[in-house]
């Protein structure tokens, strides 16, 4: 308790305590500021879809800047929906078909922006549709015929439920099955299929497989107008002939399909960095997606289910911020850490600083209040005949650090005044020790 008592009066004392005390807030902050994470997975789809596919792309640009993405297949958006929604499953990011998710239950969820068109495709053999002149442009021609929706947990099972319900069609008009895209490709090429559901991107590479199919074609939504009043998270799209293959002259006429948009989602609280990078990097990966869209039109605040991710609303509108323009990508994370942290701490300590000199005042005081508690405790020692010459030593000490003392000259009162009360106590020990 002495020691405490005596580094009251000590000013190097109170500047190291306040020295720490700023380290102990730097510190603080820096934790409450982590920087975003090295290594990130994302769920995608099957290996042949667009999604697995723009995961490898965005897989390739993130390396690039130190950042670890692992991608993880999946059925598609409802599993990859709730692998997101599960925190213990690893998982950060997900592609997500428009329209699909009920967001009410998903509160923690945000997008991060709308990436590409993902048609509906609906191929069917021309065979199957003979009554019709071989060929299917409406859903209603889908009574009695063998076709197949979607596998279980993908995005196309929940948007052809969709059009086939507001389309007026039961379970019981229909034979369908729920198959993955590569076991419906084999069964429409056996015959087994009249017609199969598909969402993918133009650039999907499943979409390649089908191309080899005899006597099969695309359908052309001619009432894709009513669609998209009926389900609002549907865009029409206009296909121009052979824009799919022109090889294969696929589709072979100017045809109109519905689209969701395929959205990247994450977790509310997303590193704003890694909303920053990752929306740079696929400005960069989408340059190539021009199939069905124009470019610069995606990454995409429109048509999205779950509410924009703040950062991405600013990014999407005045683009990066200065340090990311700039600088390297981990440059940026430190350097804005630190801003964000400096600044705090300038608005605690700005305010602090009009009290430097009532600050100084008190130093100076605890300095000449700690010389002035010993010169008390010798005064008190003084009669006693045992304590003499210890005491003239103490007060030698006493009057070599008064002597060394240097204060500003609006102090200068206060040092004489301790001077000429060092010199009265000396006197009152010589008087006392007679």
């Amino acid at each position: 308790m002495n020691f405490l008592r005596k580094q009251l009066y000590n000013p190097i004392a109170i500047g190291l305590a306040i020295l720490l005390l700023i380290a102990a807030i730097f510190g603080m902050l820096w934790i409450l500021v982590p920087p975003p994470p090295k290594t990130l997975e994302m769920a995608t789809g099957f290996p042949t879809g667009l999604y697995y596919h723009f995961g490898e792309r965005l897989k390739g640009a993130l390396a690039k800047e130190g950042v670890t993405l692992e991608l993880k297949t999946t059925g598609g958006t409802i599993d990859n929906l709730a692998l997101l929604n599960d925190r213990s499953s690893g998982v950060d990011f997900a592609m997500v078909q428009g329209g699909v998710a009920d967001i009410s239950q998903y509160p923690n969820l945000v997008s991060i922006a709308g990436m590409f068109y993902e048609p509906i495709w609906i191929w069917y053999r021309e065979p199957a549709f003979k009554a019709d002149g071989g060929r299917l442009s409406i859903l209603s021609q889908l009574k009695g015929k063998r076709i197949s929706i979607g596998n279980i947990g993908s995005g196309t099972l929940a948007l052809s439920n969709a059009l086939l319900k507001a389309s007026g069609m039961s379970d019981e008009q229909l034979h369908a099955e729920k198959l993955k895209p590569d076991e419906a490709l084999e069964k429409l090429k056996n015959g087994e299929l009249d017609a199969v559901f598909i969402v993918a991107a133009a650039e999907a590479p499943i979409l390649e497989k089908f191309y080899a199919i005899p006597g099969i074609r695309l359908m052309s939504f001619e009432q894709a107008d009513a669609y998209t009043r009926n389900l609002p998270y549907l865009s029409k799209v206009n296909i121009p002939r052979g824009v799919i293959s022109i090889a294969n002259d696929l589709p072979r006429q100017d045809i109109q399909v519905l689209a969701p948009t395929a959205t990247l989602v994450g977790h509310s609280d997303v590193s704003p960095a890694l909303v920053s990078l990752l929306l740079s990097d696929t400005y960069d990966i989408l340059k190539s997606y021009s199939r069905l869209q124009k470019a610069g039109e995606f990454p995409s605040a429109v048509g999205l289910d779950f509410p924009l991710q703040a950062d991405a609303e600013i990014y999407l509108k005045d683009g990066p911020s200065l340090l990311h323009r700039y600088l390297p990508f981990w440059t940026a994370v430190w350097v804005g850490r630190f801003v964000k942290i400096v600044i705090p701490l300038l608005v605690i300590l700005i305010p602090l600083f009009t009290y430097i000199p009532a600050a100084k005042n008190l130093i100076l005081r605890l300095k000449l209040s700690q010389v002035y508690e010993e010169l008390k405790m010798l005064e008190k020692n003084a009669s006693n005949p045992d304590l003499r010459e210890k005491n003239f030593k103490d007060l030698e000490v006493i009057e070599r650090r008064v002597a060394q003392m240097k204060v500003a000259r609006l102090d200068a009162k206060e040092l004489y005044d301790l001077k000429a009360h060092v010199s009265d106590t000396r006197n009152r020990l010589h008087l006392i020790q007679k």
